[in-house]
């Protein structure tokens, strides 16, 4: 698998978000997005989810533009800004209605998605009740729970504590050595540091490969 950016420019209005942006996500690797807020990194993730088209150039998923007729791309699951899941359900209740949808996976995978997460014990909890880092390792069992080729996280790690961001970190790393394509976006250093191999930087539309040390 192998996803990749030709000129990619996004603009609102007259304001230009990414400029002429030129990327390639590769399998088997961690790609880390870093910068300010309101620098791009998440209009970048939108746009490879097929959430926003680019003003100007193409995205190929193997080769294959599906942004251009706005369908999600393939084998892809993504945390985009805050979780939102419905608030009378349980954790297990909205992920099993995600599940429901492709009917790819059962109980026992939505169940193992809860475990690596740490969510297990509270799966049966309603999700208004839940706090904003169980919100957010519902969102990570989201991701995952489809064993998906590409996986888009913004920011994953909010509000989680540290036992279970490092047990999330570990997971990741796995998940990498099966072959997928994983990128973050993310403002903390430590992620950077033990998942990144590889980091681009994001500033005035402008985007730059980094140093990972």
């Amino acid at each position: 698998m192998k996803i990749e950016l030709k000129n990619i420019s996004k603009k609102f209005g007259d304001n230009y978000i990414l400029k002429d942006i030129n990327l390639t996500f590769e399998e088997g690797k961690i790609y880390g997005l870093v910068g300010r807020n309101g620098s791009g990194k998440t209009v970048l993730l939108k746009l490879l989810c097929a959430f926003y088209t680019p003003t100007t150039g193409e995205i190929l998923f193997d080769g294959k533009n599906v942004i251009k007729n706005k369908e999600f791309p393939p084998s892809t699951r993504c945390l985009i800004e805050k979780p939102n899941f419905l608030s009378d359900l349980t954790g297990y209740e909205n992920l099993k209605l995600l599940a429901d949808i492709q009917k790819i996976i059962g109980d026992n995978e939505i169940n193992d998605s809860l475990k690596k997460v740490g969510l297990y014990e509270e799966k049966d909890k309603k999700y208004h009740k839940y706090s904003l880092g169980m919100k957010q390792k519902l969102g990570i069992a989201q991701v995952i729970m489809e064993n998906p080729n590409i996986m888009i996280l913004d920011e994953p790690f909010n509000g989680v504590e540290e036992e279970t961001v490092n047990k999330l970190r570990k997971l990741l790393i796995e998940e990498k050595k099966k072959g997928k394509i994983i990128i973050i976006a993310t403002h903390i250093k430590d992620d950077i540091k033990e998942l990144a191999d590889v980091v681009y930087k994001f500033d005035n539309g402008i985007v730059t490969k980094v140093d990972v040390k």
